[in-house]
């Protein structure tokens, strides 16, 4: 039994492997990306207590949200794409210039139809490169007469020394749902954001780029997104902590979440129409600007519809 679990195990994690001990290691089960390692130095946290038994979502990395952000009337929380186990489309690649990506897919099927009864094809392109992770990720509705509405968010932990350290840049000005105080909606005012308690709010209509500080070996990470009009900040802090089961008591100060999302203006996808979103994660130390020229393209139509 013991060979065929770890087995099992092995064939539900797919490793992106860059050398100079830079990796993404991806789990099949939701797609999550429960591992990115830049020069051997992990860039998310995993709870200790995170649950791998393929049925729970995994609490930590950046699990994939979709079709549903938050509690769902139909459904399982944040939907069902973090549960369910996606397909390996094509295998990790070394791409011309060292960098190394693989895709993943997720369809229709009979689990899916009996929450929420749409055809639908996900695509969901992973690039590593030295110090980036890119993100770029299709939703096609192949049907010919049904619409369907959708939320969809990359709901990443970030690892941090000190969460109370942290600052967020690029939110001063925009509106945003507290869900701590009733989903009352209020407007940031501070030029950088800082967590100090339990923190879960929606900013609407944010700007492409974040940066957040004193990350891992106080570095900073820059994230950059396509497409992604919202940003969610959670941190469940030390009550909330303890009414996961999934998450140990202490590990609140070592997490942040910074998430890339549409969330509070669903997309309408129409019949045979395609949706694209896209996320850069940089870790950098320097002063350093990304070319969204570089990656704002479109990798995926072909793809899609080459079912």
């Amino acid at each position: 039994m013991a060979t065929t679990a770890a087995a099992m195990a092995a064939t539900s994690v797919v490793v992106l492997d860059r050398g100079n001990n830079t990796t993404c290691t991806i789990n099949l089960h939701g797609a999550t990306v429960v591992s990115w390692r830049v020069n051997n130095q992990e860039q998310l946290f995993v709870s200790k207590l995170a649950s791998f038994d393929g049925k729970k979502a995994i609490r930590g990395g950046i699990p994939f949200v979709f079709p549903q952000f938050g509690a769902w009337s139909f459904g399982p929380q944040h939907g069902f794409a973090r549960i369910t186990r996606w397909h390996l489309e094509r295998p990790p690649d070394r791409l011309h210039n060292g960098d190394v990506e693989a895709i993943f897919s997720l369809m229709d099927n009979d689990f899916t139809r009996s929450i929420w009864n749409y055809q639908f094809r996900i695509t969901y392109r992973l690039i590593l490169r030295e110090k980036e992770l890119h993100f770029h990720i299709g939703v096609y509705n192949p049907s010919k007469e049904l619409s369907f509405t959708f939320n969809m968010l990359l709901h990443t932990y970030l690892k941090v020394p000190d969460v109370r350290r942290c600052q967020i840049t690029g939110l001063q000005g925009c509106h945003f749902i507290d869900k701590t105080r009733e989903n009352a909606l209020y407007q940031e005012g501070r030029e950088v954001v800082t967590v100090n308690e339990w923190t879960d709010r929606i900013y609407q209509h944010t700007p492409q780029e974040h940066v957040i500080t004193n990350v891992v070996s106080g570095r900073k990470m820059r994230l950059h997104k396509y497409n992604f009009p919202d940003t969610v900040i959670w941190n469940p802090w030390i009550d909330r902590s303890r009414e996961m089961s999934d998450f140990g008591d202490d590990e609140f100060p070592n997490m942040l979440c910074v998430e890339a999302g549409n969330v509070t203006s669903p997309v309408i996808l129409l019949p045979g129409t395609a949706y694209e979103a896209s996320q850069i994660l940089q870790q950098f130390k320097c002063p350093y600007t990304i070319d969204p020229s570089s990656w704002k393209k479109n990798y995926l139509t072909n793809f899609l519809k080459n079912d």
